[in-house]
């Protein structure tokens, strides 16, 4: 595997630097495109509707289009935005872990010790492991802001990064609103039929059957010779290439260096967050206080000028 991205784990004073590696792989068969007459490559090209040329593209810029206008995004005005160049993975609050619905899972890393001293990043795993906790956090990646659960998996530190409050759709339909009554009897044999079909899941029993039989035909096809010069695909336009593809993601060392009093590092981080706290309810406090003096004084001013 190779590394995506390089940063940080920070909470409090703690700092973790960790290297980002997909936890996941697409399996499907690649296919593309081709004319049924001859088999030569269907090519698609990024050409202009107003001088009708072919752009490439280090011309290209963005555009939101809200029907009735268009507004141009250049590459100037996305690098002015504040997220794209954090290297920290920054813990906003440990919650519990069945807080965390899967529904709003998106995609999921792993993440690597980056330092020469893999303790913090042990610490955190077990920490995290022992009190059934995950850790909510905030960083970018690919020039967006993520919001992500960092939580146990196995032996390693596991990414996943989350939906958005606003991406996650409310399910309210009219069919449900008419709350049929279920007989106990009903509610007994349904129970008995999830019984048996009860069984510990085992993902490694499960296989994709249209990728298995669509490598199977295309084996089949190779073997019987039902098949065309890869080069006579092309054309006479071989050598051309139309691709625009860039890296995996952006690289470079994230923060780095090992903290030097990892125990120290924790407590000033409980002190703080602790006075912190404390500041706050002190706040509350004070405020609610103003409030009363307020109302008094209100209160006299009323009693006076009746």
């Amino acid at each position: 595997m190779r590394s995506i991205w390089k940063g940080a784990i920070t909470f409090g004073l703690v700092n973790v630097p960790v290297k980002v590696y997909s936890a996941t792989e697409d399996h499907d068969i690649a296919l593309h495109q081709v004319h049924d007459a001859d088999g030569g490559r269907i090519r698609y090209q990024r050409r202009c509707e107003v001088c009708g040329q072919v752009i490439d593209f280090e011309h290209i810029d963005k555009a939101f289009d809200d029907g009735e206008r268009t507004v141009v995004i250049t590459a100037d005005d996305i690098s002015t935005l504040p997220a794209e160049k954090s290297r920290e993975i920054d813990v906003v609050e440990f919650v519990p872990s069945d807080q965390v619905d899967p529904i709003r899972f998106d995609r999921s890393y792993f993440l690597e010790p980056d330092s020469k001293s893999s303790k913090a990043y042990v610490l955190l795993r077990e920490t995290l492991g022992q009190t059934d906790r995950t850790a909510i956090v905030k960083f970018a990646l690919r020039q967006k802001s993520r919001l992500a659960a960092l939580r146990v998996h196995g032996d390693v530190l596991l990414l996943q990064t989350l939906l958005w409050d606003d991406e996650v759709r409310d399910a309210q339909f009219t069919s449900l609103a008419d709350h049929p009554t279920i007989s106990a009897k009903e509610l007994e044999m349904s129970a008995r039929l999830v019984d048996s079909y009860s069984a510990d899941f085992e993902p490694q029993k499960f296989s994709d059957d249209y990728q298995v039989q669509l490598r199977q035909l295309i084996d089949a096809k190779l073997e019987h010779g039902d098949s065309i010069d890869t080069e006579a695909t092309f054309g006479q336009s071989a050598g051309d290439s139309d691709d625009g593809a860039g890296g995996e993601g952006p690289g470079g060392e994230g923060p780095g260096g090992d903290v030097i009093d990892l125990m120290e590092a924790l407590r000033r981080s409980v002190e703080r967050s602790r006075a912190e706290k404390s500041q706050s309810a002190d706040s509350d406090g004070d405020a609610g206080a103003t409030k009363q003096t307020k109302a008094k004084r209100t209160a006299k001013k009323s009693a006076a000028a009746s």
